[in-house]
């Protein structure tokens, strides 16, 4: 790849679901769907919504490593960061990522204390197209 943030950015951009993993209290991985991130700052910083009460906020704020991987099943590509995610509950990233509409899964709005952001900060990646696979470093 000649330019990391641009392809991987891209792409990145143009899916629909990403896909989560955290750590157990047991050491195993656990690996969820999510929805697509709400904001994306170059590659290094990547921004979701989800309920302070579940089980992989718990899960982040016992052990922040996480995985994050983005698929195009059309073109059999992909790409995993790897990295560690901060669960955020200020006002200002709560309402950085704040949607019309999200007061179907956060009913009291953009201070419901069952609302934080999930800020995922990636370290490293590997991207996989046309058969191949490059790891890559992020500073």
């Amino acid at each position: 790849m000649r330019d990391v943030e641009k392809t991987i950015g891209n792409f990145i951009t143009k899916a629909s679901t990403s896909i989560l993993s955290s750590v157990d209290s047991e050491g195993f991985p656990n690996t969820k769907a999510m929805l697509a991130p709400r904001k994306i700052d170059g590659i290094k910083h990547i921004y979701f919504s989800t309920n302070t009460s579940s089980m992989r906020v718990t899960q982040f704020m016992e052990n922040p490593k996480a995985c994050l991987y983005f698929f195009d099943k059309r073109f059999f590509r992909g790409v995993m960061l790897k990295g560690t995610i901060e669960v955020l509950h200020d006002s200002n990233s709560k309402e950085m990522i704040w949607s019309q509409g999200d007061d179907m899964y956060y009913p009291k709005g953009v201070t419901d204390p069952d609302y934080c952001v999930l800020k995922f900060t990636a370290l490293s990646g590997r991207y996989y197209s046309n058969f191949k696979s490059e790891n890559f470093e992020l500073n």
